[in-house]
């Protein structure tokens, strides 16, 4: 039996009224503050702390720059991106793939767009940790398109549950690609959690809210499920986060 929403504390951030910044080689959006947006009512939202929705110009990227004590991850949309640090790591993170990195005690790390012809665009997205100044970790993994049509696929977890990549708090990322006209479900994996759903693409409902492309929403009060009403063919992103 699905559960009603309308007891649900809902807030919606449009896709337009994000933090804006044009580079040149870097065209961003900012669900959070961050860099020169700044705004007092968006500083995080529970352990969720920047969405930042990027698009990199051929051949640019951002220089070796550092991080300490936080969760970051990457989820590439189109294109490829390179990505090396301090670690050693280096490698190509292309569509399907999910990247995590664990700042901790610091690490220092850069990310350029891999081709010389094609624009990248990705998600990333950093959550405050569970503890400090852990040992700096890195963790990659590609996920099957089919792994997501029609149902929720976790790609982050607090666990490396179901060959999920893991970071350092109780925090769950899900993917869906959801026909139109469906109703679909989200249920939580712990009660006192909240959730941060942002639509790549489509169009849905969530109790009241009608959400379009790259809008966000905020979900508090969650009584155990979240009902999601497909309008248009829609692939979304789930994080639920401590509050």
């Amino acid at each position: 039996m699905i559960k009603k929403t309308v007891n649900m504390k809902l807030t919606v951030h449009r896709s337009g009224c994000r933090g804006h910044a044009d580079h040149g080689w870097l065209k961003t959006w900012h669900s959070f503050s961050f860099a020169d947006y700044y705004n007092p009512d968006r500083m995080h939202f529970g352990a969720l702390r920047v969405l930042n929705d990027d698009i990199i110009e051929a051949g640019m990227g951002f220089g070796t720059h550092p991080h300490d004590n936080m969760e970051i991850i990457t989820i590439v949309l189109a294109g490829e991106l390179e990505h090396r640090d301090s670690m050693g790591n280096g490698s190509v993170i292309r569509p399907g793939e999910v990247q995590v990195m664990s700042a901790g005690t610091g690490i220092k790390h850069s990310e350029f767009n891999h081709s010389a012809e094609n624009e990248a665009r990705l998600l990333q997205i950093w959550v405050f940790p569970d503890k400090k100044n852990v040992e700096p970790r890195y963790g990659q993994a590609k996920f099957q398109e089919a792994e997501m049509s029609g149902k929720w696929r976790t790609v982050v977890s607090p666990d490396g549950v179901d060959n999920s990549l893991w970071i350092h708090q109780q925090a769950w990322f899900s993917l869906g690609d959801f026909n139109e006209s469906s109703t679909v479900s989200y249920q939580l994996k712990k009660t006192d959690s909240v959730v941060y759903l942002f639509l790549i693409s489509g169009e849905l409902e969530v109790g009241s809210e009608t959400l379009n492309q790259r809008d966000g929403l905020c979900i508090e009060q969650i009584d155990a499920e979240i009902q999601l009403k497909i309008s248009k063919n829609s692939k979304v992103l789930v994080m639920e986060i401590p509050a």
